[in-house]
């Protein structure tokens, strides 16, 4: 009979751990959110995703940073993300007309600046951007257009500045503002078109020329994806972004209040 017991209970009590063990996981799973962010935020969201944490016990956001265009095409195709931060609003406009977004978690929550940084041992400075027509300036980057924002809001100063023809065949475009950053911090460019911030995480390779004055305001938008497997986090990350602390961290690594 205590043979018969033990056989019995044993299957049933692997049924309740693997029952409670499950439980856990569901509920470790449940916490964890997904932010797609631009790669211009890379240093800062890290920043803010630790504090958000520490905030929050139990919540874990993963990152996924790209150029705004590329994310929005995983989102587009079903990756399974809960929070979109865009580096312009053209392309948050994109994912709203698709019906990605949340539509009413949509808010701005910081701005930018767009310069240009040559690499710091550069023999020559531009001081204005009409400067970028002469011999020394053989190779100048910035995102390509069609799907890296600072690509787009290059497009517009340089249209502005009656460049468009001199400069074409000086382009090297970068799949995202991180890789324009690379290039000039390497030297690989003369001269790369890039936002403030990125401008400051390599001040021993790269200077800043000059601040190039955009058409189009360089702001950046967040939303909850409409899909989201965690809208209530979702929403409460969102919450924190735009909170004196969330503020407080972006504004160090310079970015503006929008």
């Amino acid at each position: 009979m205590k043979t018969t017991t033990r056989r019995l209970t044993n299957p049933l009590r692997t049924v309740v751990l693997c029952t409670v063990l499950l439980a856990g996981s569901a509920a470790s799973q449940a916490q964890e959110l997904v932010v797609s962010a631009a790669a211009s935020l890379t240093n800062a969201f890290q920043a803010v995703g630790r504090a958000f944490e520490q905030s929050k016990p139990g919540a874990k956001v993963t990152f996924n940073f790209a150029a705004s265009g590329p994310l929005l095409a995983q989102i587009q195709q079903g990756a399974p993300v809960d929070v979109f931060a865009s580096a312009d609003q053209e392309t948050m406009n994109k994912a709203a007309t698709a019906n990605l977004l949340a539509a009413p978690t949509r808010v701005d929550f910081a701005a930018n600046t767009l310069v240009l940084i040559v690499p710091s041992n550069a023999k020559e400075t531009p001081k204005q951007l009409n400067d970028l027509s002469g011999a020394t300036y053989q190779r100048v980057s910035t995102g390509t257009p069609a799907t890296v924002p600072v690509g787009r809001y290059t497009t517009e100063a340089i249209e502005k500045a009656g460049l468009t023809a001199t400069l074409q065949p000086r382009w090297i475009y970068g799949e995202s503002v991180r890789q324009v950053l690379n290039y000039v911090a390497r030297g690989e460019v003369d001269a790369g078109f890039v936002y403030r911030t990125d401008a400051m995480i390599e001040p021993d390779k790269t200077r800043i020329a000059l601040t190039v004055p955009t058409t189009t305001p360089v702001s950046y938008p967040i939303a909850q994806v409409a899909t989201s497997k965690q809208p209530a986090l979702a929403v409460e990350f969102i919450a924190y972004v735009r909170s004196a602390p969330g503020q407080a961290i972006l504004q160090r690594f310079g970015f503006s209040k929008p």
